[in-house]
């Protein structure tokens, strides 16, 4: 797995060192919503989505799309689908 912690800056100050990248917050998503991230891990991911509005709604976006695909999980498929298609979900 690849680190998600950001290197620390100048001096090793925690308030100097570098966000990580919107990237790797989206890289390590799934890991962060099914709480996967060390404890290290999960404070740089927090940080990034304190101060990136663009994550954040990336973020809901993403629970929102799980919640919706777990709950159309259990439909049945209705008839007027084609059977290639089908065979393809």
């Amino acid at each position: 797995m690849k680190s998600l912690v950001a290197p620390r800056g100048a001096g090793g100050s925690s308030t100097s060192k570098p966000y990580i990248t919107c990237r790797q917050l989206i890289d390590f998503i799934a890991s962060y919503r099914d709480n996967e991230l060390t404890p290290d891990q999960r404070t740089e991911f927090d940080r990034h989505l304190a101060v990136c509005p663009s994550c954040v709604a990336y973020l809901k976006t993403y629970e929102q799309t799980v919640l919706l695909a777990k709950a159309a999980a259990g439909d049945p498929v209705p008839d007027e689908i084609p059977e290639p298609l089908v065979k393809v979900l």
